[in-house]
């Protein structure tokens, strides 16, 4: 029997490292993960799970992730009986991280962006030649279509 779940998403807020009485030290996440599939409306929904990180998972996320880093998380689902201050009994289901990676930083995508954006404004400004054979008759320095493969201005 297999009791295993997969997520990637981005952190909702930057985690918080807590003590338990014991002196555990734990960390509840909350990751957006968008479904694969639209709905009636042709829109992307996105789930917001919360996700419970102990000891030393919980002590390394909160030190290096924030707000809107993607995660990718390997855990279990585990059910707790949580009795209430007027001693009401109920389930709760919650996500236990096994390991969680580091997959994206929120800064790093935006540096991502801003290169591609660069790189994409570069290449409208060059022509690509794709004619990779000399043209020994054609003195004009041009290839076939009549592009230089210089600098546009």
């Amino acid at each position: 029997m297999v009791n295993q779940l997969i997520l990637v998403g981005r952190l909702v807020k930057s985690p918080e490292l807590e003590l338990t009485e014991s002196g555990k030290k734990v960390s509840i996440i909350t990751l957006a993960v968008p479904r694969s599939y639209k709905n009636a409306n042709g829109e992307y929904e996105t789930d917001f799970l919360d996700c419970t990180l102990w000891t030393s998972i919980a002590e390394n996320t909160s030190e290096y992730c924030k707000t809107g880093d993607i995660l990718g998380i390997k855990g279990r689902l585990q059910t707790r009986i949580i009795e209430k201050e007027d001693g009401t009994k109920y389930k709760k289901m919650e996500i236990v991280a096994e390991k969680v990676s580091f997959l994206a930083s929120a800064k790093n995508s935006k540096k991502e962006d801003i290169i591609e954006n660069t790189l994409e404004e570069k290449s409208e400004l060059i022509d690509i030649d794709d004619n990779t054979n000399d043209n020994s008759d054609n003195d004009s320095g041009s290839n076939k279509n009549g592009k230089s493969g210089k600098k546009k201005k």
